[in-house]
């Protein structure tokens, strides 16, 4: 028996939302709506440690739009669940953000740790990998977010995660932003900062997960589905050619180089990318690189499958 749920992933970069059916008992689950708006609720959050009016704002129109959609599909209040990550768990005004979704909604926002923001990715990503051709368990599923990146390993079920601060937005801000603007193209020493971030980053991550163990890499979010349309070549962005696509080491190392070659404008210029996306994905594709090389990954499987899945499959009990 099928239950009508609906999904709310609120990251540091985008807000997401999924109205779908879901069989529990099979694991089996059908779109109803699946939606994304570029909020950038994490603006200046690592600088700051609060959460912008104007980002609050933005933030609210989406949930105004999202609260129309669901009302639209009949979903009842029960089934509604909101998760938000990195950049609420970062703020010190994270009321501010709680009251305004509760007023829109009329449902609690979850902060969620880090810990269960991985459980949910994992969940989502792998719960159709299972026998899939060369795609053998365990699975390291990592989440680049804009706030932060989950490291989650394990076969049908979590054995190891961590959620570590790496994210596309976070090192955009930090190292290739002066005065408000994203220099283009960074230089050399920039792209070293970050690739440092990262490397400590990915020091922290492996103290807790063994990350040599994955046999298959999964790539979830938008850095990683960007880089996977961009070394397709699409005309346009489209999940059903990008989700299960595989993207090898070499492409991904030359998909990086040509985005921190490029400009504002020679990003923007992409037909695949979406404009939210142009300031940061450099820095997301950089992540995505650094971890392929120091897992010695020669793929990774890219999926549309991801938090926002298992935020369902959780809604409907």
């Amino acid at each position: 028996m099928t239950v009508r749920v609906a999904a709310v992933d609120c990251g540091t970069n985008s807000i997401r939302l999924l109205v779908a059916d879901v069989d529990p008992a099979t694991g089996s689950l059908a779109d109803l709506d699946r939606r994304m708006r570029i909020v950038r609720l994490g603006q200046g959050v690592d600088r700051t440690g609060r959460l912008a009016p104007e980002a609050l704002e933005r933030t609210f129109a989406a949930c105004r739009e999202y609260a129309e959609v669901i009302a639209g599909h009949g979903v009842p209040p029960e089934r509604v669940r909101f998760v938000a990550t990195s950049a609420s768990r970062d703020a010190e005004n994270r009321d501010a953000f709680v009251a305004g979704v509760v007023s829109i909604l009329g449902v609690r926002p979850e902060v969620i740790s880090g810990d269960q923001e991985a459980e949910f990715s994992f969940t989502g990503a792998t719960r159709e990998l299972a026998g899939a051709e060369g795609m053998d368990a365990p699975y390291l599923v990592v989440d680049i977010g804009g706030g932060s990146t989950e490291f989650v390993l394990g076969d049908r079920e979590v054995t190891a995660a961590r959620s570590v601060d790496l994210g596309c937005v976070r090192m955009t801000e930090r190292h290739l932003t002066v005065d408000g603007a994203v220099v283009d193209p960074p230089t050399s020493e920039r792209v070293a900062a970050i690739t440092a971030d990262i490397d400590a980053a990915l020091d922290q991550a492996a103290a807790a997960v063994p990350l040599e163990r994955a046999r298959t890499l999964v790539g979830l979010a938008g850095s990683v589905t960007s880089v996977s349309a961009i070394a397709q070549d699409l005309p346009a962005y489209d999940p059903a050619r990008i989700h299960h696509s595989r993207v090898g080491l070499e492409q991904v190392r030359e998909v990086t180089a040509r985005l921190l070659a490029a400009t504002h404008a020679e990003r923007a210029a992409i037909p695949s990318l979406h404009e939210g996306r142009v300031d940061v994905i450099a820095s997301g594709a950089l992540i995505l690189l650094r971890i392929m090389e120091r897992t010695a990954a020669k793929e990774v499987v890219v999926s549309e499958h991801d938090i926002l899945d298992g935020i369902a499959f959780a809604a409907a009990g």
